[in-house]
């Protein structure tokens, strides 16, 4: 069955999933860190999406509107509950130590920012991997500038302890 649009230039939902999909996938994977994770967040914002479709495509940018359910979504999971015991990966632990990456490489903060809280979390993946502006952050996270700009602060501050514990271990 096509998928037709009632309008030439409003997408249906199914149109606009399936294009959404590649970006919606990659935040909520630097979100969680885990590939199981991820695609039930990208549903989970999706299925919301489905349900509140008409007001998702009259937004000024439908992304934005996605972005920010979805880190919503996080945000509300990511709550302080109960602890998990264990943490799905793909690959089993590595054995041994392995000379660490030069610091030019990105993934060396990529554990690090992993342990970041939350909300530390979200504002460092929007910035720094989906490349927002302040003020983008601050429409998707509904807080103002100043609390993005403090947050981002306090979760730089916590990257750089940790990279010169790292240094000092190593």
């Amino acid at each position: 069955m096509d998928v037709v649009t009632s309008r030439s230039d409003t997408p249906t939902f199914e149109e606009y999933a399936s294009g959404a999909w590649p970006s919606l996938y990659r935040y909520a994977y630097l979100l969680t860190g885990s590939h199981a994770d991820a695609e039930d967040l990208a549903q989970q914002t999706l299925v919301k999406a489905y349900g509140a479709w008409s007001k998702v495509v009259r937004a000024d940018s439908p992304t934005a509107y996605l972005r920010r359910t979805l880190t919503n979504t996080y945000l509300t999971q990511k709550r302080p509950k109960a602890r998990r015991a264990e943490v799905l990966t793909d690959e089993p632990p590595e054995r041994g130590t392995a000379p660490p990456p030069g610091p030019e490489d990105r993934m060396v903060l990529w554990p690090h920012v992993r342990s970041l809280p939350p909300r530390q979390r979200a504002v460092v993946v929007l910035r720094y991997y989906e490349d927002l502006s302040e003020q983008q952050i601050a429409d998707v996270l509904g807080c103002s500038t100043g609390n993005v700009k403090s947050t981002a602060h306090r979760a730089l501050q916590a990257l750089r302890g940790a990279l010169e514990t790292d240094g000092r271990e190593g």
